[in-house]
């Protein structure tokens, strides 16, 4: 496939989604029964304990990448790529309190706080992704609207269901089209550094995420030792890991680093 046809391709898709987002299908809200959590068990003091400090590796992560980048990023990161680095790394840095306030208390009201950062995160994996497999110059230029959409997704959300007819269609495009995306770039190209089978790990990781959400409750009953929503905010972690491995590889390897 020529690169004007891979360029079509992708603004078809693009459009596709987001028609069958807003037009083939009608507005939908939260489902009251997403905050009941399988295992609720109260330790330290702490409720919903597990479901809480499980998202202990996103602070990790964060700060870990936050930190990464800011030494070695002109080391490692295409020129002019290290602030979607910063911002993807601080999304998940902010997720790990975001995740962890929500989850003391499950409600629509806390959930806008732990959508909030992981739009962020979205974000910064958005514009990483064209910067690396497309133009470093696109990825500048998306990195602050997509902000403000991820960010206009939640607040539009939240606005919803305060008025009683809830949409969580414009979140849904946000959190998932940039793994789809994802999975179409490295289906018709090849990046500009680094090796695309880390991003075929991260896709792993990201679904198997989602698996284990849905099978929050039958894991839980399996074992009693954690639960599925639980192991999800894990599995989840290790996506930004998997990211800051692969920054990690490209130290030392002779290249160019500019695109």
């Amino acid at each position: 496939m020529s690169l004007k046809n891979r360029n079509t391709a992708l603004i078809v898709i693009t459009i596709g989604l987001v028609v069958v987002a807003f037009v083939l299908t009608s507005p939908y809200p939260q489902d009251p029964a997403y905050h009941l959590f399988a295992d609720t068990r109260t330790l330290l003091a702490i409720d919903n304990f597990w479901n809480v400090m499980s998202n202990l590796p996103f602070l990790v992560i964060g700060v870990w990448g936050l930190a990464y980048v800011g030494r070695h990023g002109t080391a490692v990161c295409l020129h002019g790529l290290q602030s979607s680095y910063l911002v993807f790394f601080g999304g998940i840095l902010l997720t790990a309190f975001g995740s962890g306030y929500y989850h003391l208390d499950p409600a629509n009201d806390p959930l806008v706080w732990d959508r909030l950062p992981m739009t962020i995160g979205f974000a910064g994996l958005f514009s990483i992704i064209v910067g690396e497999f497309i133009s470093v110059r696109a990825a500048q230029r998306l990195l602050i609207p997509l902000l403000l959409i991820g960010y206009a997704s939640v607040e539009y959300w939240a606005f919803t269901e305060s008025r009683g007819v809830g949409d969580l269609r414009p979140y849904a495009v946000v959190q998932f089209f940039p793994m789809l995306f994802i999975l179409f770039v490295l289906l018709t190209r090849k990046p500009a550094i680094g090796a695309a089978k880390y991003y075929w790990v991260m896709l792993l990781f990201y679904v198997l995420a989602k698996v284990f959400e849905q099978l929050d409750t039958v894991v839980y009953a399996a074992g009693g030792l954690l639960s599925g929503h639980s192991i999800k905010h894990m599995l989840a972690a290790m996506t930004p890991a998997t990211v800051l491995y692969a920054l990690h590889r490209r130290r030392g390897v002779p290249r160019q680093l500019s695109a």
